[in-house]
């Protein structure tokens, strides 16, 4: 088993009992939030074929069923519902032109929901919502009109008019993960910063009916679910002038593309709504290049690449039940390693760039629970995986809290 610092990682980080660098960006606190509609996944099939008028295809019925069944997810929150679509009828059709009717709809959802969130976050932080001084947005299923998402939580949640924005829009599932290694750079580059980083998605955006030829867009329709997280991260955190307790240390960031597959996983944004598309080897691609993504992360920021990967807490991205598989099985993981991101995916499904805090929400949750050392599974060091589109993979190098 590997140490997990060299020297050059004691020198810049410290031993465990050190516990956290000065200036190093940390998560203040963590928000979530989902619509109050739930769906549980075994009676999704019979919803979906009823409202897309698609009963008579009982082959394709029975193959959704069977995908639903292997997802491992037990519910999912969602805005679709019959009602909203007995309001817009065309949302069941395959591929009809329903652009305007979609962005109509998330361009109200996408603020509300992160909003919900970030007054969650906001509350744990304990600081007035004034104190913000910058806030990133991401979402790859709405909040890009101008002015977008960014532009009404500003004045949801009564931050500041001077509060510096940035927005994450059409990026795809790492945005989570992006977001936090966007928001250490703000955090450690502006004295007294306090990032706001908030990510909402719902699939109004691509929810659409049953097509027999495409695959993937019923993989899509059973995965997804609608949730919105947020977290506070401010560097120099003073617990005794200000109360802010750090729950994760944000200690270095990478991201790194692999090769040759920019059609593994395409996102299209069309008259017809946001349609996806992906290809089934998505899953083992990234189990081909995770240690190599594990390592660059590990030696850049001068950690031992041989540490024992079981020494480390994990935030998974729970895109799908297969991604989880194989990347634990190309780290050597032990199944614990993955339960919070197992969690997740079983209670809400996949929420693209909202599932990447979920994971660490419950993960300090569990440990609290446990009654472990760390908010980190009892771990002091950990990492957090973002994958998307590109194929995109954002690692994040994070440092527990004692508790």
């Amino acid at each position: 088993m590997g140490s997990l610092a060299n020297d050059e990682g004691v020198r810049r980080y410290g031993q465990p009992a050190a516990r956290r660098a000065a200036g190093t960006a940390a998560v203040l606190a963590i928000g979530t939030a989902n619509p109050s509609n739930v769906v549980v996944q075994r009676d999704f099939p019979d919803f979906y074929f009823r409202v897309t008028n698609s009963d008579h295809k009982k082959e394709l019925k029975d193959k959704f069923t069977r995908i639903c069944e292997k997802s491992t997810i037990k519910k999912r929150h969602l805005y679709i519902d019959d009602a909203l679509l007995a309001a817009n009828p065309e949302m069941t059709s395959y591929m009809a032109p329903t652009l305007d009717m979609r962005q109509a709809i998330v361009s109200q959802k996408i603020p509300e929901l992160g909003a919900a969130a970030a007054t969650a976050a906001l509350k744990e932080w304990g600081r007035p919502a004034s104190d913000i001084t910058h806030l990133i947005v991401g979402s790859t299923s709405g909040g890009s009109d101008m002015p977008g998402a960014d532009y009404h939580l500003v004045r949801l949640l009564g931050l500041s008019p001077s509060v510096r924005r940035v927005a994450l829009y059409h990026q795809g599932c790492f945005v989570g993960a992006a977001a936090l290694r966007l928001a250490k750079d703000l955090a450690e580059n502006n004295a007294g910063a306090r990032v706001l980083a908030v990510c909402a998605e719902t699939n109004v955006m691509y929810f659409r009916g049953v097509d027999d030829a495409h695959f993937d867009n019923l993989v899509c329709q059973a995965l997804f679910g609608d949730g919105a997280s947020a977290v506070v991260v401010g560097a120099d955190a003073d617990t005794v002038a200000t109360g802010e307790r750090p729950l994760f240390d944000v200690v270095h960031a990478t991201q790194s593309l692999i090769p040759e597959t920019g059609g593994a996983i395409q996102g299209l944004l069309r008259e017809v709504g946001l349609t996806f598309a992906l290809i089934s080897e998505v899953p083992s691609l990234i189990a081909k290049n995770i240690e190599a993504g594990i390592r660059d992360l590990l030696d850049s920021a001068g950690v031992d690449v041989s540490v024992d990967r079981n020494d480390l807490f994990w935030a998974v991205h729970p895109g799908g039940r297969a991604i989880l598989d194989k990347v634990e099985t190309a780290l050597g993981l032990k199944p614990e390693k993955t339960q919070a991101s197992r969690k997740v995916l079983s209670e809400y499904g996949n929420m693209g760039s909202a599932c990447a805090w979920f994971v660490l929400d419950e993960m300090r949750r569990r440990s609290a629970g446990d009654g472990c050392a760390t908010t980190g599974e009892g771990c002091d060091w950990g990492v957090l995986l973002g994958f998307g589109p590109g194929l995109t993979m954002d690692t994040v190098l994070l440092r527990s809290a004692h508790v």
